[in-house]
């Protein structure tokens, strides 16, 4: 979050900066009930620019600022990953690469699963601990910017368990919890997750 008092979003309509069908569906449902108005980048066309950024901060922020610049209107992006600390967190802001180039879930999964074995990390909470990140970023046409970073510790899991959620969730275990993300109902992830818990920071700083 930017130093001193956040900018408030002053309502009207609110550019949720995906093309991930599950992230919009959570960000809708997370900000539905403050009665605002979300179209996604996809609904409006509007292409997805090059992650280059080097941490979570700086690619939401240069999603949210993109879609702020084309569209006139504000802008919600996230930038979120999972970062596994017997792979010295990876893989981290590069998540959505280890999927592959058919960004598929399972792949990346597998991946991670396969870097443990070759480490030789043992199967204990410690040498599987990792952490789900979020850093949600709302952008304004005029180019300020406000970030929230959210955070989810638990383990990893093999194999992977549960129909719900999207992305990494089946192989992760929150901690404390004997089920997967994917094992949970959407409200129980939200309550923990993430993407929830940053949520609950930006609601609270710009949207109350």
């Amino acid at each position: 979050m930017a130093h001193g008092v956040a900018r408030r979003f002053a309502g009207g309509r609110l550019v949720v900066a995906t093309h991930n069908r599950g992230k919009a569906a959570e960000i809708r449902a997370m900000l539905g009930r403050l009665g605002v108005e979300i179209v996604s980048a996809a609904d409006l066309g509007l292409p997805a620019p090059d992650e280059t950024g080097a941490t979570f901060e700086a690619n939401a922020a240069l999603k949210a600022l993109a879609a702020a610049r084309a569209s006139g209107l504000p802008a919600l992006a996230d930038d979120s990953g999972l970062s596994v600390a017997a792979l010295d967190g990876q893989p981290g802001v590069y998540t959505a690469d280890w999927e592959g180039p058919t960004r598929d879930a399972m792949v990346g999964m597998r991946r991670i699963q396969d870097e443990l074995r070759k480490r030789g990390t043992p199967d204990t909470d410690g040498g599987r601990a990792a952490t789900f990140h979020c850093v949600l970023a709302l952008a304004w046409p005029d180019e300020h910017v406000e970030t929230v970073h959210g955070t989810l510790d638990g383990r990893i899991v093999w194999p992977p368990r549960g129909n719900g959620g999207h992305g990494y969730d089946p192989c992760f275990q929150p901690q404390g919890g004997e089920r997967t993300c994917a094992e949970l109902t959407d409200a129980e992830k939200n309550a923990i997750s993430h993407r929830g818990r940053a949520f609950a920071k930006l609601v609270e700083a710009c949207f109350r």
